[in-house]
């Protein structure tokens, strides 16, 4: 059991927070009994899994799978208030800058990483398989895992500059935009790439002055936005059911 902060996997894993160190290693950290199972269930390459002895009794790894550690330690690298003393190093799955397979989402500026994370979870789950990050929030911070639910393991992520995005992705490009068309009522001419903004700003004004379709959600009672993610939740169904 390790009982130091000091011990270099327990400073590994606590230097991962840091997004360069992530660039630079290849790995990202996975916390919480389900997350952790569900990266092992989808083949994701895990490297280490550290457990508390609670964490251990919940996730019910076989002994040489993990490394156990005092709770003392374990909160020392959690992002969790409450954790559950299970948390994983992962390899980063590496994707080419490629074209997208079917519909696709591009994040301009989306600065939250829980945004990032909610957007992935909900693309994940609507069937979009390439999501491309401009100026973005690092999918792989543990805030943005976290709220990804597993979704950062079954849609591939591509970051990427807005040139190089309008170059790769072959569709039709529809911004999110307050003043852009009711949204249930638009349908897409074809394969589309719906850009999500900055949650203050909007999209960048490359986006703006190269893209010209717009979308919007109707709402009532006043309500003048919403929140990105939610936003792009219900753009990325209104879209897809209007596409089939």
């Amino acid at each position: 059991m390790i009982t130091s902060r000091q011990n270099a996997l327990v400073k590994e894993i606590r230097a991962l927070k840091d997004k360069k160190v992530r660039d630079e290693s290849g790995l990202f950290v996975i916390e919480g009994v389900k997350t952790v199972k569900e990266a092992l269930e989808c083949g994701v390459s895990v490297k280490n899994v550290v457990c508390t002895e609670k964490g251990l009794s919940l996730i019910g790894l076989a002994e040489s799978a993990f490394t156990l550690v005092t709770d003392n330690v374990f909160k020392s690298i959690s992002d969790e208030v409450t954790p559950q003393g299970v948390i994983a190093t992962a390899y980063k799955p590496v994707y080419p800058l490629s074209p997208p397979e079917g519909d696709s989402i591009l994040l301009d500026g989306v600065s939250d990483p829980k945004n990032v994370g909610a957007i992935i979870r909900t693309a994940a789950a609507a069937g979009y398989k390439d999501l491309y990050l401009v100026n973005a929030a690092d999918p792989f911070s543990p805030k943005a895992v976290r709220a990804s639910m597993s979704g950062i393991y079954k849609v591939r992520t591509h970051t990427c500059t807005i040139e190089e995005a309008f170059s790769i992705i072959n569709a039709e490009f529809i911004v999110a935009d307050m003043r852009g068309e009711n949204a249930f009522a638009f349908k897409p001419s074809g394969r589309f790439c719906l850009v999500i903004g900055n949650e203050g700003n909007g999209v960048s004004p490359a986006v703006k002055n190269a893209v010209k379709t717009a979308v919007s959600i109707p709402m009532q009672n006043g309500t003048e936005s919403l929140n990105a993610a939610v936003s792009a939740g219900i753009l990325m169904y209104a879209l897809k059911n209007s596409s089939i």
